[in-house]
C-alpha cells in the first residue's frame, strides 16, 4: 500500500493551516511536574490495585514508583490537571504521558500486559485536558501520542566485549511500537510524536510501525520526529549529525522534524540551524531548561529559557517550539509570549512533494 495515498485526518489539515500562520507551541516536561507531587508507591499503584478499562487487573511484583506512565490509569486526574496547566499556559499541542508505554520499556516494571490500556488511557486523558482548555478559552488543542526511544538500541551493542551483539531487533521494536501506536490512535491521538531519538534505527522501526497502524485505520496522522544530540560533538548517540539524521527519516514525510532534550537552547541552536538548513519540512525544537545542576535539577528560569528560544524564532529556524526536561507551565507561557510576534519558518516545499 502507498501510505501517502491515504487521506489525511482533519486534524492534520488543521495543523498544517495553523503552522502556516504562526509558530505553534508544544507543552513542557511531564516528569518535572509529576516530581513536584511527591507521589508514593501507593499513589503509583492506587494502593496496590492497578486496573484498566473493564476492571482489568495488572498484578506485578515490581515496585512501580517512578513508572510515570502508569499514572494515566492510577492517577488520571493528576495527569490531566498537569496537561491542562500547559494548555492554559499557551500550548497548542499536548503530549500524552506515554513516553515509556511499550512492552520493551514496561518490562522493567513487569507491566507489559498493561501497554494497550496505558496508551488508550494516555490519549484519552490528554484529550480531556485539551477539551477542558478549549471550553475555557475557545482555542483548539491537539493531542500528540508520545512514542519514546525505549531503553534499548538497535544499532549499538550494550556489551563492550561483543560489539556485534544487539539487545533488540528491528522487528522487536516494530511490534512494540505498533502495539503502542495502535493504542494511541484508538484513544484519539491527533499526531504521533516519535521523540528523544538517540538511535535512528529505533526511529525507523517506529515510523514503519506508524505506517502499519495508519494502514489499519485507513487514514494518515501527522508524524513529528525529534532527535537528541547527546553532547558537544553534535551527533546522536548512534553517531549521526543533524543533516544525516534528516536524510535518514526524510522518507517518512514528517509533519515536523527537529531536536529535543539533552541540551539547553543555547547549545541546541547551532545543531537546530544545521537541520533547518537541509530539511524541507517544518522544524520543531523543545530544549531543556538549561543543563541540570549537581542535584539533577534545572535552574534556568522561564524568562531565561524563553529569551533563548526566542532566538530560534528571530533567526527563522522554527515552526513549533516547546520545552523538555525542567520546563514548567511557566516556562511554556513565557516561550509562547516571546515567540508570538515572529513569523514561522518558511519551507517553500509542500509536505507531499
Amino acid at each position: 500500500m502507498n501510505i501517502f495515498a491515504l487521506p489525511r485526518t482533519p486534524a492534520y489539515e488543521a495543523l498544517t493551516r495553523a503552522a502556516q500562520e504562526r509558530i505553534l507551541i508544544l507543552d513542557g516536561a511531564m516528569g518535572t511536574m509529576i516530581q513536584t507531587l511527591s507521589m508514593t508507591e501507593e499513589d503509583f499503584t492506587a494502593n496496590g490495585h492497578v486496573h484498566g478499562p473493564g476492571c482489568r487487573h495488572y498484578p506485578s511484583n515490581h515496585p512501580q514508583k517512578g513508572n510515570n506512565d502508569l499514572l494515566v490509569l492510577t492517577q488520571p486526574q493528576a495527569v490531566e490537571d498537569i496537561q491542562l496547566k500547559f494548555a492554559l499556559a499557551g500550548a497548542d499541542i499536548l503530549e500524552t504521558n506515554t513516553f515509556s508505554s511499550t512492552t520493551i520499556a514496561q518490562a522493567d516494571y513487569g507491566m507489559e500486559a498493561a501497554v494497550h490500556d496505558l496508551n488508550v488511557a494516555g490519549a484519552q486523558v490528554a484529550r480531556r485536558a485539551a477539551e477542558r482548555a478549549e471550553a475555557i478559552d475557545g482555542r483548539k488543542r491537539y493531542v500528540a501520542g508520545a512514542v519514546g526511544p525505549t531503553n534499548r538500541t538497535a544499532s549499538i551493542s550494550p556489551d563492550v566485549n561483543d560489539p556485534g551483539y544487539r539487545a533488540v531487533t528491528f522487528d522487536d521494536l516494530r511490534r512494540a511500537y505498533g502495539q503502542q501506536i495502535d493504542g494511541l490512535i484508538a484513544g484519539g491521538a491527533d499526531l504521533i510524536m516519535i521523540e528523544t531519538i538517540f538511535d535512528t534505527l529505533n526511529a525507523k522501526s517506529a515510523i514503519f510501525a506508524a505506517f502499519e497502524s495508519f494502514a489499519k485505520v485507513g487514514k494518515r496522522l501527522p508524524i513529528m520526529i525529534s532527535g537528541t544530540i547527546t553532547d558537544a560533538s553534535g551527533r546522536t548517540l548512534s553517531g549521526q549529525t543533524p543533516t544525516a539524521f534528516w536524510h535518514s527519516v526524510r522518507h517518512a514525510r514528517p509533519f515536523t522534524v527537529g531536536l529535543n532534550c539533552a541540551l539547553g537552547a543555547d547549545a541546541m541552536r547551532p545543531h537546530l540551524s544545521e537541520m533547518a538548513g537541509v530539511a524541507d519540512t517544518l522544524i520543531c525544537a523543545y530544549p531543556n531548561a538549561g543543563l541540570p545542576n549537581a542535584f539533577g535539577q534545572y535552574d534556568e528560569t522561564p524568562e531565561d529559557t524563553a529569551r533563548k528560544v526566542e532566538v530560534f524564532a528571530q533567526e527563522g529556524l522554527v515552526n513549533v517550539v516547546g520545552g523538555c526536561c525542567g520546563t514548567t507551565p511557566e516556562h511554556i507561557g513565557a516561550i509562547a509570549e516571546h515567540v508570538a510576534g515572529y513569523a514561522p519558518r518558511k519551507t517553500g516545499v509542500t509536505e507531499d512533494v
